[in-house]
């Protein structure tokens, strides 16, 4: 069950007492299987044409407008690509093309950083050192 960019998943949907994760693939999808969150499968039964209503959503530990990339941490996947766009208390992970992205993963991917920018490095500097 494929998802397309554009596509909309609102657990509100089919299970109207959750946390209210709503997730819009942003690219990639071919892989999808499944997002799971407070004990419920979201599949392409989810997907909305709009986000309904914020009053009630209930958010976790995951930030809301993170982008999460499957290709980053699977490069021979699909590139599912996906924003948190509200909700998401009871998120555990997405599945798709055999992956795992959960909590976790999304810490390894240091959001805030340009992609494709080094890590910062935590150890002394050894070049010049000047002043601004």
């Amino acid at each position: 069950m494929a998802l397309k960019k554009g596509d909309i998943l609102d657990e509100r949907k089919r299970h109207p007492d959750s946390c209210g994760l709503v997730v819009k693939v942003m690219g990639g999808g071919e892989g999808f299987e499944k997002v799971l969150c407070c004990d419920h499968e979201l599949t392409a039964e989810d997907i909305v044409t709009q986000i309904g209503s914020p009053l009630g959503r209930k958010k976790g530990e995951m930030p809301v407008a993170v982008i999460l990339d499957e290709k980053l941490l699977y490069p021979t996947s699909c590139g599912l690509r996906v924003m948190i766009m509200d909700g998401g208390a009871g998120f555990k992970e997405i599945r798709c093309c055999g992956h795992s992205l959960t909590l976790n993963s999304m810490w390894e991917l240091k959001f805030g950083q340009l992609r494709g920018a080094p890590p910062a490095s935590s150890g002394p500097q050894t070049g010049p050192q000047g002043t601004a």
